[in-house]
């Protein structure tokens, strides 16, 4: 079905707040903004200002919903919360240090390195389960909305999105910069999907 030429702005949430600030899985973990990541949503809405967004996505957690919020609330712009645009689920592993997993079962995180697309972890999902859930509901957005989108996802969430625009296989989805407060522009024409700019972080922004 033939859709006027648009924009999807496709933005990271902003730094989250953490009990110690150590680097944890967080998955479906329900971690906050902190304050600087308010900041950083609030660079994003100034760079966004005149972006003419018809419709916001985000999914149902707290820094991703957050995020939306401070970019286009003032503007009475939609916001429609999804499950389905949720960061992979780390199962057990949700909210512990990556320190402690490695101590605790360095088996299993030396396999999840080894095979990071298919490998599960106990109670989660694999990089392969998640792409499948992202990808299906990124199509459902495209194909129930119009004009400029919004979608402010995780960094696994976009990474998954960009190397399905992209091209690059799932295996080398972390090659892929995507910073708290990052900005993709994505445009979608009679062609498809095309990725004009990746990862502009909002402290590049003049």
């Amino acid at each position: 079905m033939y859709r006027e030429p648009r924009t999807i702005y496709l933005i990271r949430h902003g730094k989250t707040q953490l009990p110690d600030g150590r680097r944890r899985y967080i998955g479906h973990y329900d971690a906050p903004l902190d304050s600087a990541g308010v900041e950083q949503a609030g660079c994003l809405k100034k760079r966004l200002d005149g972006a003419r967004i018809a419709a916001a996505f985000c999914s149902d957690l707290s820094r991703s919903r957050r995020t939306a919020e401070i970019i286009v609330n003032d503007k009475h712009i939609p916001i429609f919360a999804r499950q389905d645009l949720r960061e992979i689920h780390l199962g057990e592993w949700e909210g512990c240090t990556f320190a402690d997993i490695k101590q605790r079962f360095p088996d299993e995180f030396s396999k999840r390195g080894s095979d990071i697309v298919h490998y599960r972890v106990p109670g989660g999902e694999s990089f392969g389960d998640c792409s499948r859930r992202v990808l299906a509901a990124f199509q459902a957005i495209l194909e129930t909305s119009t004009g400029n989108i919004l979608i402010a996802g995780h960094a696994g969430v976009n990474r998954m999105i960009l190397c399905h625009i992209t091209g690059v296989p799932l295996q080398d989805l972390f090659k892929i910069r995507q910073e708290y407060g990052c900005i993709n522009i994505i445009q979608e024409n009679v062609a498809g999907l095309q990725v004009v700019m990746m990862a502009n972080n909002y402290l590049q922004i003049p």
